[in-house]
């Protein structure tokens, strides 16, 4: 199974503050651990949402509001994508986590949908163009 990884944000990632030597140095051999067990597909850390825009959708109109969000709870600063066996695997690996903020922070697991999870709707021809774009993005890496 697929998980989304997700950093929350804090008061100190959106500020823009840095991580220190040290954490930069944990967490490499942390994503080091991560890759050489085939759990990591990617991860990156996202700069603060005073550098992003929001895109509103109500029916045809689309409304863009620029950063900040002042919601830093709701907010996101980093995320990684996981192959893992279960949730419990995940979990598992966030709790040999370093603290990836300066101060109490959030780690939020969501499993990723897979084509079976979309049922009959999910058309044979759908699946095909699916497929497609699953090897042209892999033909990129």
């Amino acid at each position: 199974m697929r998980v989304m990884v997700m950093v929350k944000a804090t008061p100190s990632s959106e500020a823009g503050a840095m991580p220190d030597g040290q954490l930069l140095a944990d967490m490499g051999r942390y994503n080091e651990e991560l890759v050489k067990a085939g759990v990591m597909l990617a991860g990156e850390g996202l700069h603060p949402s005073s550098r992003g825009v929001r895109v509103r959708f109500s029916g045809s109109t689309r409304t863009v509001t620029d950063g900040p969000f002042t919601e830093t709870h709701e907010l996101v600063a980093g995320f990684w994508l996981w192959q893992v066996r279960s949730m419990e695997e995940a979990i598992e690996w966030v709790r040999r986590c370093p603290n990836p903020m300066p101060e109490d922070s959030e780690i939020e697991i969501r499993p990723v949908f897979e084509t079976e999870d979309f049922g009959p709707e999910f058309t044979p021809e759908l699946r095909e163009q699916e497929e497609r774009l699953r090897q042209t993005l892999a033909s990129r890496g």
